[in-house]
């Protein structure tokens, strides 16, 4: 479903990704931790185009985003790989101005072409999935934060994507909160959604993952099935993570 190769993206002289590849199959959830700065949310963002990188391919189902695509060529299959991968962002990024149900049907209504009807109906039974059934017509402001990480997850959701990147989807929100996208997150999990997760939260990559990559200064330290490589680490870098969230 996802296969990155030869990764390297810049900030100025700052190499934010060394040589990074992984790959995702289909239905599997793969999360990526480690020490901040390791460009874990930076790789998220090169999948789905939000940032460009100087070297090396992405390739999402189908499509294949490179380096030395011309810019015509970029944008066209940045476009065809939004349309397949949802994006769900750490502080939420509700539009304000629209209520929870609002929010779900504007992607589908004006990016998928979708009947509106059809779309509410379809954004009523997404709410209704991560448990607001009855926060329709709430507006961002009234709801709660794990709330609004909610209603983004519907929204990604509402344009059916193959593939579903979530950035830090619990560090935003208190225990009790994040609890609560952690139950949506684990469901979705079980239902096969394909996603891949970077976070913090090692009870949710506990609950969800079928494989952690552990990332430190721009390189890809490790990787493997989530028991290996939280039962028996292998690098230095993850053996220090894994302490240090275990003893804070």
């Amino acid at each position: 479903m996802i296969d990155i190769r030869g990764l390297y993206k810049r900030h100025g002289v700052v190499e934010v990704l060394r040589d990074v590849s992984l790959s995702v199959e289909k239905g599997e959830v793969a999360a990526i931790i480690g020490p901040s700065g390791g460009g874990k949310s930076t790789l998220l963002r090169c999948i789905n185009g939000l940032e460009t990188f100087e070297q090396g391919e992405v390739r999402v189902g189908p499509h294949r985003l490179a380096s030395d695509l011309p810019r015509e060529q970029r944008v066209a299959v940045v476009r065809s790989i939004r349309r397949s991968v949802g994006f769900v962002f750490q502080q939420f990024n509700l539009f304000p101005h629209l209520d929870a149900i609002g929010n779900v049907v504007e992607a589908p209504v004006h990016v998928l072409g979708t009947d509106r009807k059809r779309a509410i109906a379809e954004a009523e039974d997404l709410l209704a999935k991560v448990g607001l059934s009855g926060k329709h017509h709430a507006f961002p402001h009234e709801l709660s934060g794990g709330q609004q990480q909610r209603v983004a997850i519907a929204r990604a959701l509402a344009m059916k994507p193959d593939v579903l990147l979530l950035d830090e989807p619990t560090s935003a929100l208190d225990p009790l909160m994040a609890s609560e996208v952690m139950s949506v997150v684990s469901e979705l999990a079980r239902a096969g959604q394909t996603m891949v997760v970077v976070t913090h939260q090692l009870g949710l990559v506990r609950a969800v993952a079928h494989t952690v990559h552990v990332f430190a200064d721009g390189r890809r330290a490790e990787h493997g099935p989530t028991d290996d490589v939280f039962r028996d680490p292998k690098h230095e870098t993850t053996r220090a993570f894994l302490d240090r969230l275990a003893h804070p």
